[in-house]
């Protein structure tokens, strides 16, 4: 008979290992240049973009001003130096980016060009967040019953 040891998820992952890994990630950070990791940055909000448009269940509803924050923050700028950069009025750019205008070709090929992200990825926040005020407002079922085809049979 052969002897059989089943293996264990501490035999191959445990504190000694997760400490090294730990180590060898922080010393290859420090390696890096500045300009790799603003790179690493603007890129972990590309990758929180993509995760709020494909998720399925979501929390908090986030504007396209959330993201845009997120890599002001990242490049410390503002809001108003983006107008700048955009050739608009901040108050205009702020009424697309919380939504009161909806995105138009322009602002999103901006937005796009600003962020290194597909411009699909702005619209598609857009879309998302139309769908989840659709979704909110139609959970009040009862006040669109009277829209039901049947009462045009009726």
């Amino acid at each position: 008979m052969e002897n059989k040891k089943e293996i264990k998820v501490t035999d191959i992952w445990n504190e000694e290992k997760h400490t090294g890994l730990k180590e060898f990630i922080q010393a290859n950070s420090e390696k890096q240049t500045e300009e790799r990791k603003l790179k690493n940055e603007l890129l972990a909000v590309q990758y929180q973009i993509e995760d709020y448009i494909d998720g399925e269940s979501v929390q908090t509803q986030l504007r396209i001003l959330d993201f845009v924050k997120m890599y002001l923050k990242i490049l410390n700028a503002t809001q108003k130096k983006l107008a700048m950069l955009f050739e608009m009025k901040d108050s205009n750019l702020h009424k697309y980016l919380v939504g009161e205008r909806k995105l138009n070709t322009t602002i999103v090929l901006k937005l796009s060009s600003f962020s290194h992200t597909p411009p699909r990825h702005w619209l598609r926040i857009q879309e998302k967040n139309e769908l989840m005020a659709i979704e909110k407002e139609y959970q009040k079922v009862a006040s669109y019953q009277k829209y039901d085809y049947r009462n045009l049979i009726a």
